[in-house]
């Protein structure tokens, strides 16, 4: 299992490089006609996807500091691509969620990530592509369900990410 375990890291540091290229953002914008500050992309989708989400949350997902994301959102909400508002969960922190204008956006976006994962994807047989997304959710959701080290703690550990 060492190998496998091993050859997963590698794999993961390949993914996390290919997909943060600021190129395979702009590529996607510019295949689904949508003019948007590269910045602002993956928090658009977070909170279309999570919404209602408050932006601590929001920026823990996108591995931002919550001041930089608050700003961003704050850039969303005048572009009026999302709107904020308390949670029901806690009144004290103001949720983001898409607007008619934003779900606009990603629905465009998402019609060119298909179109652009058809290209991707054309040599692969269905059922290799139904495994895929079925074991890249299972991984997603195991990784989700470990416990975080508390940040104190972090330095003492010789627990590592996944992309270290």
């Amino acid at each position: 299992m060492k190998k496998e375990i091993r050859q997963l890291h590698h794999t993961l540091v390949d993914l996390v490089g290919l997909m943060n290229r600021p190129q395979r953002d702009s590529a996607l914008l510019q295949e689904a006609g949508v003019s948007l500050d590269r910045a602002l992309f993956p928090l658009l989708i977070v909170i279309e996807r999570k919404g209602p989400i408050g932006v601590v949350e929001l920026a823990d997902l996108v591995g931002r500091d919550y001041t930089t994301v608050s700003r961003q959102a704050a850039k969303l909400h005048g572009l009026g691509l999302i709107s904020r508002h308390p949670l029901k969960s806690d009144n004290r922190v103001r949720g983001a969620v898409i607007t008619a204008k934003g779900k606009e956006m990603t629905n465009a976006i998402d019609a060119a990530r298909e179109r652009m994962a058809t290209v991707l994807f054309a040599k692969w047989s269905k059922r290799d592509l139904q495994d895929l997304a079925r074991l890249m959710r299972r991984f997603a959701d195991d990784l989700q369900s470990l416990p975080v080290p508390e940040q104190s703690s972090i330095g003492r550990s010789h627990a590592t990410g996944a992309a270290q």
